[in-house]
């Protein structure tokens, strides 16, 4: 646990992506299976403890010290672990400091009433950096600035493979991921993956600089449509049937009228979508399918799944994937015309002779619920990951809209010392409705400045939220605006970002819900 520990230490004071990249790939140098294994899901999000939560973290320390001053501890801090990791009053021990394996291990058989002496007894054991390590792992919020695509990526380093590599076998495997590092150290041969549903890495898009198009040929590329969905891959292979996202977890569960449906033997890329007759329905109908671990039969009626494709990965055994675009787009269109092939149908191709044609269809595009375009080379294979060159997105502007901040919280991590997470409202009558939160589009200097005027500015607080006196409006950038019944406003803003702080301009001249009320879709 210790060296887990100077690992998460290094990884939280250095900012460059090289330094963390040669902290990780250090560590799985340096640490024996399966402690790095297990240090490898925690870092990728893949490692859970059910009966770890913050309450007991919290109900631990107040049986030790004056709830008042932990309390009061916390919100200087502002991190959980941070604060409990510095004010835990160690008792004499004689246990030496547990490993990462045996962490897991134990609370894998750990009934819930074991829980509590067994986090005590490790508290008492570590030192100050090992507590705060503990408990991060505990809680399953590292904020050490590695993203799972990061923490791959230098796994892939250490093991002298591309990183297409990791991601192909990544979810066919279990944590501590024994094959995987016996194949990278040479000890074993790479985990196959052909024979079941396994996910296959995505491909994805840059975003369009539009002055880029004066470089390309219209006739080298294809166009297509930018729905507003949830990218999927369909897998139906070797009598598995399995629908993941485009992250790799796996969401069969939650479209179980889709599933049945699978009765191919295929790798499918396309976008799942809510409507029937062929019309997509806005992205709050399709939300209202979204992070469910069931769904009832009534539910799925209302609110009926397709998926609308747009490339195959595999027919049968055969690996697609190298073929370029057009000759991929063939092969699917000759595959949907096989068969009838119920909750499924075709992404359209767009024609067009020219830029300017198909920069019309996009200004038109938010009329029809579409995000925007998709350019897509037409001698494009299928490459996992991001490259840079072969697809863009093009997607239509932002909406943006002048909001008055009204409540302000502590970020976590290195903003957790900062109010940066921010609910603004607009004027219905004489009082503000909240229509949405944010946390980002703004810079550091001007973070500085927000949580400067949230704390000048404050007239109430609620636990870790300040109330703030309505004075400073915010130009907010969303993409699609929607009606919910979750909100008091009865509107709910899809990706709203901070655009601008309007420093300038007077709280009562933001925007009105009436106005607001004209953008849904």
């Amino acid at each position: 646990m210790n060296r887990f520990a100077e690992l998460l230490d290094g990884l939280s004071f250095t900012h460059g992506r090289l330094g963390k990249l040669r902290l990780m790939k250090h560590y799985f140098a340096a640490s024996a299976d399966p402690e790095r294994g297990w240090a490898l899901a925690a870092l990728t999000g893949e490692l859970g403890f059910r009966e770890a939560k913050s309450a007991l973290i919290r109900g631990l320390v107040e049986a030790r010290i004056d709830p008042v001053l932990f309390h009061w501890s916390q919100d200087f801090v502002g991190d959980l672990a941070e604060t409990a990791a510095l004010i835990w009053p160690a008792q004499p021990s004689q246990a030496a400091p547990p490993s990462l394996s045996d962490i897991v291990a134990s609370l894998e058989l750990a009934g819930k009433s074991a829980v509590p002496a067994l986090l005590s007894g490790w508290l008492d054991a570590l030192d100050a950096t090992g507590r705060w390590a503990l408990l991060k792992l505990l809680t399953g919020e590292l904020r050490v600035g590695v993203s799972a695509r990061l923490a791959k990526t230098a796994l892939a380093e250490w093991g002298g493979v591309g990183l297409d590599g990791i991601e192909e076998v990544w979810h066919s495997l279990l944590p501590p991921y024994q094959p995987l590092f016996d194949w990278l150290t040479g000890n074993g041969p790479k985990p196959d993956v052909s024979a079941g549903a396994a996910f296959r890495p995505i491909m994805l898009a840059q975003p369009l600089e539009e002055e880029a198009l004066h470089s390309f040929a219209p006739q080298d590329w294809r166009a297509e449509w930018k729905w507003d969905g949830i990218r999927v891959q369909l897998v139906a292979r070797g009598g598995e049937r399995k629908i993941y996202s485009r992250t790799g977890d796996e969401a069969s569960r939650a479209f179980p009228d889709i599933v049945p449906a699978m009765n191919f033997d295929a790798v499918l890329d396309g976008e799942l979508l809510v409507g029937s007759g062929g019309e997509v329905a806005a992205f709050n109908d399709l939300q209202q399918r979204l992070n469910r671990k069931s769904v009832d039969a009534k539910l799925a009626e209302r609110f009926p799944a397709f998926v609308r494709l747009y490339d195959i990965l595999f027919e049968g055994d055969e690996d697609l994937r190298p073929l370029p675009f057009d000759a991929r787009r063939a092969r699917l269109e000759a595959w949907y015309g096989r068969a009838t092939r119920p909750r499924l149908d075709l992404s359209p191709l767009i024609p067009f002779t020219g830029w300017d044609e198909l920069k019309r269809l996009r200004e038109a595009a938010r009329a029809n619920a579409i995000e925007g375009l998709m350019l897509k080379r037409r001698d494009s294979p299928y490459v996992a990951g991001r490259p840079k060159g072969p697809w863009f997105k093009w997607k239509r502007n932002p909406l943006t809209a002048d909001c008055v901040l009204m409540y302000a919280q502590r970020g976590s991590g290195k903003r957790s010392s900062f109010y940066s997470d921010f609910t603004f409202g607009c004027w219905r009558g004489d009082a503000l409705v909240p229509v949405g939160k944010a946390y980002f589009g703004f810079t550091d200097e001007e973070l500085t400045q927000l949580d400067r005027w949230v704390r000048n500015n404050t007239v109430k607080r609620f636990g870790p939220v300040r109330e703030v006196a309505p004075g400073l409006v915010l130009e907010i950038a969303f993409d699609s605006l929607h009606r919910s019944t979750r909100h008091k406003s009865g509107l709910a803003m899809r990706f709203p970002r901070v655009h601008r702080i309007r420093w300038d301009k007077p709280a009562g001249e933001a925007d009105r819900l009436e106005t607001l009320e004209h953008l849904v879709t």
